[in-house]
């Protein structure tokens, strides 16, 4: 049997220690730049991509609750960045409106930016090992998530 790794050198930690770095500092460059948390610039990116989607469904994609993922979308429909169709509640499609599709198209600029920043460490063949290791990785994660949830 081979020895037990220390914490710090777990897959799932080291992962969560980058992904932690990256957003820290993509939070602080969008609440500077365009007075965004990092929860409404999830939620304005995802519904840039794609719309409407309801309050549930924006939840899930961007891995927050229901309750935090509520006052996101209210903190965005009191700045006007929002349109919420018919419906009730929680269905209620949501889509951008004009001033939130130019918030947005800053922000994706911005991330673009930051994403090439990280990648320019990389060789090409290092970016496509990594895209097809997180690929991997985030199937198998799901697949044991679901094992778990039985």
């Amino acid at each position: 049997m081979s020895s037990l790794l220390p914490i710090s050198r777990l897959l799932s930690y080291r992962l969560h220690r980058v992904a932690n770095a990256i957003s820290h500092s993509a939070a602080a460059r969008y609440r500077r730049d365009f007075d965004v948390s990092l929860g409404e610039w999830r939620t304005l990116a995802l519904l840039g991509e794609e719309s409407p989607l309801t309050l549930n469904r924006l939840a899930a994609r961007a891995g927050l609750d229901k309750a935090q993922m509520s006052r996101v979308v209210a903190r965005l429909d009191e700045r006007g960045l929002l349109v919420r169709e018919a419906g009730a509640g929680r269905s209620t499609p949501l889509s951008l409106s004009r001033k939130g599709h130019s918030v947005y198209r800053g922000l994706i600029k911005a991330a673009n930016e930051r994403n090439e920043a990280f990648l320019v460490c990389l060789t090409d063949e290092e970016r496509r090992v990594l895209d097809s290791a997180l690929e991997k990785l985030g199937k198998l994660a799901k697949a044991l998530e679901s094992q778990e949830n039985l």
